[in-house]
């Protein structure tokens, strides 16, 4: 293995994921059939007598494994690994020399080091000759899917635009419209959002369950330019905005992914408090409902107006919204943002890659399994271009009828893949550290800054930091 090799590997050993990238998450393991399908790909060449394993990242990829064994008879056992630990779990197997999985997906933050160790096979040979696929899948999903050498490695079946989950009635209570358009200028910048939120809070709401719901949003510019650390204004400003939604009592103070985070999209939580929040009262254990419940039932409490997600958010709140489900509607954020999304590719080690090559087909370039998806997931945005074409003028009645399709892809035309680096992840959990030390009092600003600094230097010796 050469130099830049064991770079990647040391990197993606390192790395650590956010809670949900496309959908829950969960250790998981399915093989059993699904629903019939009719596929537009020719997935015939799959044979019966063999098998598929998937190593994925959240559980969509269980659903796409039962519809392509019911329509080819290939047995595919879909293993769901925690964000946290998938990187590690790839490492070890592939660089072990192990045959299986056939399949391992990557985010966009961590293909890079995955690229780099070898572990995806090269697509652009034959027989997958994948460039003749090239314009059949929005572009910027294909550049992601490319390493440095323009080879293509993995593709995904979605776009992963960001946008604002808002309560429609609500909007319609406080501002005296629901209408996309207004909404979103009560969203246009950062100024506006707190004038927003100050609003919602004099009548008895809460513009976010927590103070990072514009963090999609925060990355309009690339953390390593060069070779050098890059923090620009936009990022001091995020960082602005999320002290004083904090200082000034703006949120319902929950934590992005724990329980009263995913409870706010179907109705009241609970304002937590200080210590809650900053951990000094462990009384409460937030993965467990119930003991929440318990433990804060003598709290005030708030309905939270908005979500910033990208466009699988729609399978986040499917799944938590309960009672207000119809009730919401998406707008547009401050700026342009992404993040996340399922990229598949055929592992280098695989001893399967036609049928590999077939499932990857099945899920990211066949029209039927974009229309099933898009139904199924009520309204996950597909990346192929003939499906979404097929279903832009579609009305999400879960969304007040709005035409989520046309939107994602308004939005998805402002998305610069040049902004993702592999240091994403790293660099962003220390910054949202500094963060909340400055949030919570616990350092001054300039302190949290030169800390920050600090860190970076410290874990990435070879990024250049001017202070």
């Amino acid at each position: 293995m050469n130099w830049k090799k064991v770079v990647s590997v040391l990197l993606v050993s390192a790395m650590t994921l956010s809670m949900a990238a496309c959908g829950d998450t969960a250790g998981t393991s399915d093989n059993a059939a699904g629903t019939e399908a009719k596929g537009s790909t020719n997935t015939a060449d799959a044979s019966s007598d063999e098998k598929l394993v998937v190593w994925t990242l959240s559980n969509d990829l269980i659903d796409f494994g039962k519809r392509f064994q019911e329509q080819t008879g290939v047995e595919v056992d879909t293993v769901v690994i925690e964000p946290a630990d998938y990187p590690t779990k790839v490492q070890t197997a592939l660089l072990a020399g192990e045959k299986e999985p056939d399949i391992i997906v990557g985010e966009p933050k961590m293909l890079e080091d995955f690229f780099d160790a070898g572990f995806f096979e090269d697509l652009n040979q034959a027989p997958y000759n994948a460039q003749d696929y090239a314009d059949q899948i929005v572009d910027y999903v294909w550049q992601v899917g490319q390493d440095d050498d323009g080879i293509q490695r993995a593709i995904s079946y979605q776009i992963t635009p960001a946008g604002i989950y808002y309560r429609r009635d609500i909007a319609k209570e406080v501002f005296g419209t629901d209408d996309p358009d207004e909404v979103g200028k009560l969203f246009k910048d950062y100024p506006t959002i707190l004038e927003t939120a100050q609003t919602l809070k004099d009548a008895g709401y809460r513009i976010f369950s927590s103070d990072a719901e514009m963090n999609v949003f925060s990355g309009d510019s690339a953390w390593v330019v060069d070779g050098t650390l890059n923090v620009d204004q936009s990022r001091i400003d995020y960082m602005d905005l999320c002290v004083d939604l904090y200082q000034n009592d703006l949120t319902a103070y929950a934590s992005q992914w724990s329980t009263p985070w995913y409870q706010a999209m179907a109705g009241e939580v609970p304002i937590l408090t200080a210590d809650i929040q900053s951990n000094a009262d462990d009384s409460v254990n937030v993965w467990d409902a119930d003991q929440f419940a318990e433990a804060t039932k003598g709290l005030d409490t708030t309905t939270v107006f908005a979500f910033g997600l990208p466009s699988w958010g729609v399978l986040t709140m499917r799944d938590n919204v309960g009672e207000t489900s119809g009730l919401w509607g998406v707008c547009s954020g401050p700026a342009a943002g992404f993040d996340g999304g399922t990229y598949i590719g055929i592992s280098s080690q695989s001893e399967r890659k036609d049928t590999a090559w077939e499932f990857v087909k099945f899920c990211t370039l066949n029209e039927d399994t974009a229309n099933w998806w898009i139904e199924y997931s009520q309204g996950d945005t597909v990346s192929l271009k003939s499906a979404l074409d097929k279903h832009k003028d579609d009305e999400n009645q879960i969304y007040g009828g709005e035409k989520l399709y046309q939107f994602w892809l308004d939005q998805a035309q402002y998305i610069d893949t040049s902004k993702v680096t592999r240091y994403d992840k790293g660099i962003g959990d220390a910054w949202g550290n500094a963060v909340s030390s400055v949030k919570t009092g616990e350092k001054t600003k300039d302190e949290a800054i030169s800390d920050f600094y600090d860190t970076i230097e410290a874990t990435y010796p070879e990024i250049t930091v001017n202070r």
